[in-house]
Formats: structure tokens, sequence, C-alpha cells
């Protein structure tokens, strides 16, 4: 039985409500507007604007509406639900890859790249097969999958299970070394915790896991010039999804920012935003007005865009 599930554009919705009116079942579905049957069709159209056509004549259906938002909306149904299965597929792909499952792992992950305020914070962790059900049973994921506040409660558990090394990257230290490439800083910060971590135990592992930032050539170019690396590395896209060790450390990386950021607001009486938006440039704007210009590069990566904004006559 064919299934054609899409979005409908909200000047569409009266129409297709008049024209099932004599069709429409007295008993719908929980969350739905209608529910139409005749001839062995049924079309449901539910609250969230999603409408779907079911049956033998689920197709006739579906291409009066489909030419009808060409129409109106100039929209491309066919071309949306066709880019829809190929994204979902690929992402089925991507959760089937078991490579990490169920063995033994380490993995290394950052945060703060993204946030003008703050550090970067890089943490590798070591998870064992035998901490694995554990782990999963505090609800770990990626971390920008995860709520602060999940983040605030399951990191402190995770740093009793899982032996892990984390390099906080100050602000100010940031401005001094002056890399200007992110994805330079990120190696040789990865690099760094990889290699400490390996110091701090006889740890048995099948892999070591770091999401795919870079080309692996320019990664290791990155790191030409640090006396110790680490080369035996599995670099993986999306790996906090597909590797346990790499989401835990997303999530102590996370934490560690998070209680950084607090310790900036606590200093300078201002609750710092994250990120690197609009509302970050009103804040920098006020924050140089109560502290001045200098003081900004102990609080903020000033080679960022943003930067040029807080200082600018016209921002």
């Amino acid at each position: 039985m064919a299934t054609i599930v899409y979005k409908i554009s909200p000047n569409l919705k009266k129409e297709i409500v008049e024209h099932y009116r004599d069709t429409a079942k007295e008993n719908k579905p929980p969350y739905s507007v209608f529910q139409s049957e005749d001839c062995g069709t049924v079309v449901t159209l539910y609250e969230s604007g999603k409408i779907m056509f079911q049956g033998i004549g689920a197709d006739i259906d579906y291409a009066l509406w489909r030419d009808r938002e060409a129409f109106l909306n100039k929209r491309n149904i066919d071309n949306e639900l066709k880019a829809k299965e190929t994204k979902d597929k690929k992402k089925k792909e991507e959760m089937a890859d078991i490579t990490y499952k169920f063995v033994s792992t380490i993995g290394s992950d950052e945060v703060g790249t993204g946030d003008y305020f703050g550090p970067i914070v890089v943490t590798a962790s070591y998870v064992s097969k035998d901490n694995i059900s554990k782990i999963e049973a505090l609800g770990v994921r990626d971390s920008k999958k995860v709520t602060d506040d999940k983040i605030l409660e399951i990191a402190p558990k995770l740093k009793d299970i899982v032996p892990y090394v984390s390099y906080t990257l100050s602000p100010e230290e940031y401005n001094r070394v002056g890399i200007t490439n992110m994805n330079k800083v990120k190696a040789i910060l990865h690099n760094k915790v990889l290699t400490n971590i390996l110091k701090k135990g006889e740890f048995e592992y099948k892999y070591i896991v770091v999401d795919q930032f870079a080309l692996v050539p320019k990664y290791f170019e990155h790191i030409k010039d640090v006396p110790e690396k680490v080369t035996n590395i599995a670099f993986t896209p999306h790996a906090e999804d597909k590797c346990l060790s790499v989401a835990v450390s997303s999530i102590l990386s996370r934490y560690i920012f998070l209680k950084e950021m607090d310790k900036l607001t606590e200093k300078y009486g201002m609750s710092i935003p994250k990120g690197a938006g609009s509302i970050v440039d009103e804040f920098g704007k006020k924050f140089i007005e109560k502290y001045g210009f200098d003081e900004l590069e102990n609080v903020a990566k000033l080679n960022f865009k943003n930067t040029e904004k807080i200082t600018s006559q016209n921002c």
C-alpha cells in the first residue's frame, strides 16, 4: 500500500479541509485535523501541517495537491520528497555503522570553537567495552543533542566512570597564540589530549576515534611541528553519533565549558552569552562600555568577525 507524506503550505490547509469535507470520518486519529476515506484511499491532515496519503489511490490524490502547490506556491514537492528520501537514507546508513559499537575505544571531541566568548575545551576519554552499557544508561549522546541541564547532571557521573584528559584553552591564551586557522587549533589540541591520555595508563582499545573536521593529510600537516604525535587515528564523520567515547568527550568538554562560562559570568557580573550571533554582538558592546576593549581579550576570541561588529559605530 502506497504511503506519501509531506508538509503542506499553510495557504492550502483550508482548501484541503473543504475538499475532503464530504468523506471525512467522524473518528479521526489523535493530533489530526481530519481523516478522509474514499474508495480505498485514506487522506489524513495533521495539526503539524503534515498530510498523509495512503491506499490504492494515494498517488492520484497526492498529484492533485502536488500540482496545487506548484501553481500557488512554486513548490516542487517531488523534488522535496526525493531530497528527504536521500537525506533519510544517508542518515540511516550513518546510524547503521556499528564499527565502534561493541569495542573499547579512545575518542576526543571539542567545544567552544564556534563561540566568541569563552574557552576552547578538548577532551579525550577511554571507554572500555565493559562500561558501554553503564554509560549508555546515563543517556550519553553528542553534547549538541543533549540539553545543558542534562550535561550538568550526567557529566559528574561520567567523570567517576571514565578515564579522561581535558585541556582548556582560555581566550587570553588563544589570542596570544595567534593561530587564526581554527582547524589547526583543533588539530593541535586533539593531538595534545590524545597524547596525554595514552600516557595516563595501559588502555586496551581497538580504535582511537576523532570526528573528521579536516582532510587527513591536512590534519597531520597542522601538527607537523608538534614533537609528540598520535597517528593511529580513525577519522570518522559524525563520530559523536557512532562512537561512545567521542560522545563522552563531547559531554565532558561541554561540561567544562559551561563551568568556565559560569566563572566568567561571576567575575564580570554579566551573563555572558554563548554562540556568535547578533545577541553576542550586542552584549560585546555593553561589555566594552563597562570594562573597556583591552579586557575583551580575556573573555573573547578576537579574530572572530564579531570583534569588528562590536567595535563598529554602526553595529
